[in-house]
């Protein structure tokens, strides 16, 4: 007999907003099945507001009103019957993210927790990795998002250590990350990796997934350094309506993608990585897992 779970996450980002709708299958002696029924994202770029001027603007908050009020309804068409909703590095740098936090559940009826760093790390490191994550294999899980990035390293299946840094997609765009910032991430990398003798990178994130789109590959298989460095060169030789026109990237995907593939590139010259591996997984997938299992 199935029994199936209708679960959804919203994850606030800096660059974008989501809802993940996910199907949960269970069935007695089988392991649970978690499909995803709906994703749907809404580009608003609310790290350009919180890392250039503090504060959120009152149109991008009208357009988070608006959004979280068509999430709350697609929830209800879908029929979800549990959510969390959770805010990453632009609403917890945003001097009136905790107004915007109480207006929108006002509003639009949706709770929504700001959630510091290290949280962020914990629940998308849940998400199940298990099918790649061999035992005697040493990974660095690196998730890019607008205003941070998040580094996770797994060694013999368990999770060795994490940190989060303020080096994100939007911050680099707006000329936000110090040389002191990229020294302290290279130091922490080198200093974690220094002990193993092989290291495979795990990236997560939209720009990843879509360079990884791009490369035509299958799902199970990697892509080399080599290939992630030929693509940011020729990335970087387009211009951005180029890099629209020509090679289909949205407008809010095309100038963040080469900010985002500089930081993989950077984190596999720094383990030492010649390959890195691109699951279909996010914050999405982490807070579904985390409700759950119990851990949020």
């Amino acid at each position: 007999m199935i029994k199936i779970k209708k679960y959804a996450a919203i994850d606030i980002g800096s660059n974008a907003m989501r809802l993940l709708v996910v199907n949960i299958v269970e069935q007695e002696g089988k392991e649970t099945q978690f499909n995803k029924s709906s994703l749907v994202r809404v580009p608003i770029r609310l790290g350009q507001d919180a890392f250039t001027v503090g504060e959120i603007s009152t149109e991008n908050i009208d357009r988070m009103c608006d959004a979280m009020k068509a999430f709350n309804l697609l929830m209800k068409v879908h029929k979800v019957e549990s959510y969390k909703a959770f805010a990453t590095s632009a609403m917890r740098e945003a001097y009136n993210g905790k107004e915007v936090v109480a207006l929108i559940k006002k509003k639009a009826d949706i709770k929504i927790e700001i959630i510091d760093g290290k949280k962020e790390a914990a629940i998308i490191a849940s998400t199940d990795l298990h099918h790649l994550l061999k035992t005697d294999k040493t990974y660095l899980f690196v998730d890019v998002g607008g205003g941070s990035t998040e580094f996770t390293l797994f060694s013999d299946g368990k999770m060795v250590t994490s940190r989060s840094f303020k080096v994100g997609t939007v911050r680099l765009l707006n000329e936000m990350v110090s040389d002191i910032v990229w020294q302290e991430i290279e130091k922490w990398i080198r200093t974690n990796t220094a002990d193993f003798d092989e290291v495979t990178l795990i990236g997560s994130g939209g720009n990843i997934n879509k360079l990884f789109k791009m490369s035509g590959k299958m799902q199970d298989k990697p892509l080399s350094y080599l290939y992630v460095n030929s693509q940011y060169a020729f990335l970087n030789s387009l211009s951005y309506n180029q890099r629209i026109s020509e090679l289909g990237l949205n407008p809010d995907r095309a100038d963040v993608i080469i900010p985002a593939v500089r930081i993989y590139l950077n984190a596999m010259k720094w383990s030492g990585a010649r390959n890195i591996y691109v699951p279909k997984i996010g914050l999405s997938d982490g807070i579904v897992k985390a409700m759950y299992f119990g851990k949020i």
